[in-house]
């Protein structure tokens, strides 16, 4: 059976974001389980207008292109006033047919662990039939970002984050068989 191909989504393209250093961990920690080929999907690099306000060019095809040739996804989502970003939402939108049936793990962190990104984000998939599993890695930016700035994971979060991955790939695996 060849591996399941996972997208480690960057839900942030502002200056000075944070979520590379997440998204990074999370592929270190990926990758040292063999289980599945995982790669770093950033939104920046798609430059993705706002929907239907400008002409999508080439941004759009390559964003189709790379989410059907993904299985499953881990979302790096940061949370800002109380929700995800408005680059994630908008990236979520300019796909349809390539989400479904597929599954989803949230890696969150704000100040309050990113929670209420996470939920927006899980309402968000439901609507895109994506099946988003239960453990949720929550990071603290009082805890786990040294001057908000440097990413410094505290040691319990490792199970987790493997804890997370197991349920994506099992679920990855078996939403496979309805595409």
């Amino acid at each position: 059976m060849t591996k399941l191909n996972i997208g480690i989504i960057l839900g942030s393209t502002r200056q000075g974001r944070v979520s590379p250093q997440v998204g990074e961990w999370v592929k270190g920690i990926a990758d040292k389980r063999g289980d599945a080929n995982y790669e770093i999907v950033d939104i920046a690099d798609f430059k993705l207008p706002l929907l239907g306000e400008a002409d999508p060019g080439a941004g759009a095809g390559a964003w189709s292109s790379k989410l059907a040739s993904l299985d499953g996804f881990v979302f790096i989502v940061q949370e800002y006033n109380h929700s995800l970003t408005g680059a994630l939402k908008n990236a979520l939108d300019y796909a349809r047919d390539e989400w479904i049936n597929k599954s989803a793990g949230i890696v969150s962190y704000g100040s309050a662990g990113g929670v209420r990104a996470a939920e927006h984000l899980r309402g968000i998939l439901g609507e895109l039939q994506i099946a988003d599993v239960r453990v949720n890695p929550l990071l603290s930016l009082f805890t786990d970002f040294e001057n908000g700035t440097v990413f410094k994971p505290a040691d319990l979060h490792l199970d987790n984050v493997n804890a997370m991955l197991d349920q994506v790939l099992a679920w990855s695996g078996a939403l496979k068989t309805l595409r």
